[in-house]
């Protein structure tokens, strides 16, 4: 029947490969996904809810309209994926060493999120809430702050970031101060350490 949710609960999904494909109305709750290929495909409108994803493969995957609560992403590759489109009201994730390069979380909330050895290269966090969120070992290479809320964020052990106090929320982010002309990266400045 057209419309009809279908619903997966506690399945394990193994090597599945759903490139190119479409999945409409189906629900997923505590799944497990293990090297899936969801290459280009096409997930709008369906719901992960404390899902578990490893060694899975994202790029270029639409999300519109999807939901995505307690997701925890493992050794995944996120390539190109617009977060943003993802339905707000079923939105919190953590990622364990995870490619998530050239993806976009514009406009979204993701307070007390862990990035956790993660590659984020060219991602978008405009005027993203990030409050209390832990970026550890992640490459921000090229990453975009702006209008950011980058409050009590830990960034210690965080490489190549460029944030700009002035157009970002810091008030008690956490730095390394090996890692501080990541703030002052606009000022050309010369930084060097006694060792």
């Amino acid at each position: 029947m057209a419309g009809e949710i279908i619903n997966h609960e506690k399945k394990t999904f193994t090597k599945v490969d759903y490139t190119d494909k479409t999945l409409r109305n189906r629900e997923f709750y505590e799944c497990l996904f293990v090297g899936c290929l969801f290459v280009n495909s096409d997930l709008i409108g369906n719901n992960f809810e404390d899902c578990t994803f490893k060694n899975c493969n994202f790029s270029m995957t639409k999300m519109q309209g999807a939901g995505f609560r307690n997701a925890n992403f493992k050794e995944c590759k996120i390539i190109g994926v617009d977060f943003s489109e993802c339905n707000k009201f079923m939105f919190s994730f953590s990622f364990y060493n995870c490619h998530l390069d050239y993806s976009t979380f514009f406009g979204t909330r993701l307070q007390k999120t862990k990035f956790d050895k993660c590659s984020l290269k060219e991602t978008d966090f405009s005027e993203v809430n990030l409050s209390s969120s832990v970026f550890s070992e992640c490459d921000l290479t090229g990453a975009v702050f702006s209008n950011s809320i980058l409050e009590k964020v830990d960034f210690r052990t965080a490489i190549n970031y460029s944030i700009d106090p002035e157009f970002n929320k810091l008030k008690k982010a956490k730095f390394s101060g090996f890692n501080l002309e990541g703030l002052l990266y606009k000022h050309k400045l010369d930084i060097y350490y006694n060792d």
